[in-house]
């Protein structure tokens, strides 16, 4: 199973297939084991830190521009194995890469608690998906399982995470977007402390 794989220059981790969301954009819901990124990555049973750091073991840390959680899942499900996994390497590599986690948001609704004092030390940049100007088109496009609840969720850990991590940044995909909606999201994320990437829509 793919644990960890590379893609231009960043080294991603796949550490779940748990996700709260159903994007409508989403390649998991059309068939696909993988994508663009790596061919398979549906997970026979989620990594143990153990089994993740001997996949990292296999790699030239120093040879990434980047470390990034990603994968086809939430990974914030597995925030402890995150932090564990991020500990470990920075003591066996005190010149690791900087880390970055890609995430919907929601690591606050789905453990219950503020995680964002979690990431203080251990992640340089968080990627949060926006996915809209409003809490309907977020709802439309994302169908998150809680609901508005997510959209609520998803800004406030946005405001709390700039506090802890030094960079942090939102994300919208540029699919049936007018430039006037791609405006509101920047407006918003600046807001929040974050700053707006424009992801490119990549088809089946």
């Amino acid at each position: 199973m793919t644990i960890t794989y590379e893609y231009e220059g960043a080294l991603y981790v796949n550490l779940t297939n748990r996700c709260d969301c159903a994007c409508v954009f989403c390649l998991r819901h059309n068939g696909h084991k993988g994508s663009i990124y790596a061919d398979d990555l549906w997970l026979e049973h989620e990594p143990t830190v153990e089994e993740a750091l001997a996949d990292f073991a296999r790699r030239d840390l120093l040879s990434y521009r980047e470390i990034v959680f990603c994968g086809f899942g939430e990974p914030i499900y597995r925030l402890d194995a995150i932090c564990a996994i991020v500990d470990a390497l920075k003591a066996a590599c005190p010149a690791l890469p900087p880390v970055r986690i890609n995430t919907n948001g929601h690591g606050n609704l789905i453990h219950g608690r503020d995680v964002t004092p979690e990431l203080a030390g251990r992640i340089d940049t968080v990627s949060v998906s926006l996915n809209g100007s409003s809490a309907e088109e977020y709802l439309a496009v994302t169908q998150p399982r809680d609901g508005a609840a997510a959209w609520e969720a998803m800004l406030d850990f946005t405001r709390k995470a700039a506090r802890q991590v030094p960079k942090v940044v939102m994300t919208v995909v540029d699919k049936d977007k007018t430039p006037g909606e791609i405006q509101r999201c920047r407006d918003l994320a600046q807001s929040l402390g974050a700053t707006l990437r424009v992801r490119a829509y990549i088809p089946d």
